[in-house]
């Protein structure tokens, strides 16, 4: 039942502006400098509160709510990205990372949501990076292939996200376009105070840079997990010892 009630309330979210954008800052691992912000959805509700993402984005996905939802997400994160470029030069190439699920990746209107995005805010094409789960990406590899080389050639940066989750086909892996490569948090928790269990890491952070790829690692939540990353050569991180995510005024 609450299931039901929510994915009413939901339908009408967007519209009652009940959703909002927190942003995580996105920092260079080898000196500390502001990269961008990954948008991350936070729906609050007018009876129940902030409802967490885990409870709404899987009954979103299934209804299909998802696709008008994400094409919010899409237009409100490059709107507010266009307003922090403006702040001064040294914003003018700040990212901003956008998770697209696999519903829309399936669709080919996800190329016209992202060209409208782009043109209604006038950002760069550049500094819009679209995050695809590893699992999503191989799900139907040779459909996703040709997505993302039509989403490269409009200039935007892609992403593989919580990458070692998923059963990725290395055949496959180098014939998908992305631009950086985002470790899954569950291999930076493992990492011990002393550097151990680090191997899957450091694997990893190898296999992404012989493909040309950056690497994000998220989830860095203490200190010797920084330090690892860093002497791993890890390009950028996120995580909660760096930043949480906060709404807009807060962020700025």
């Amino acid at each position: 039942l609450e299931r039901i009630r929510l994915e009413m309330d939901l339908r009408h979210a967007v519209e009652r502006n009940e959703m909002c954008l927190h942003y995580q800052p996105i920092v260079s691992l080898t000196d500390g400098k502001l990269i961008g912000f990954e948008a991350l959805l936070r729906w609050h509700h007018p009876k129940m509160g902030m409802i967490p993402p885990f409870r709404f984005i899987p009954i979103a996905e299934d209804s299909g709510l998802i696709l008008p939802i994400t094409i919010w997400i899409l237009h409100e994160s490059c709107r507010q990205l266009a307003e922090w470029q403006k702040i001064g030069p040294e914003y003018s190439d700040l990212v901003v990372s956008v998770n697209i699920s696999g519903k829309h990746l399936t669709k080919d209107l996800l190329i016209d949501d992202v060209v409208g995005a782009l043109q209604s805010s006038r950002v760069a094409a550049r500094t819009l990076k679209l995050e695809i789960t590893e699992s999503t990406a191989m799900e139907n590899a040779e459909h996703t292939i040709h997505i993302l080389g039509r989403l490269k050639e409009i200039g935007v940066q892609l992403s593989i996200d919580d990458f070692g989750t998923g059963y990725s086909s290395l055949s496959v892996l180098h014939r998908l376009p992305f631009d950086t490569l985002k470790i899954d948090r569950s291999f930076v928790n493992r990492v011990g105070e002393h550097g151990e269990d680090s191997e899957v890491l450091q694997t990893v952070i190898s296999l992404a840079k012989n493909l040309k790829m950056r690497v994000i690692a998220e989830g860095i939540e203490t200190g010797p997990q920084l330090a690892v990353l860093q002497n791993l050569g890890c390009d950028y991180g996120q995580g909660y010892f760096l930043a949480k995510p906060k709404g807009r005024e807060e962020t700025e």
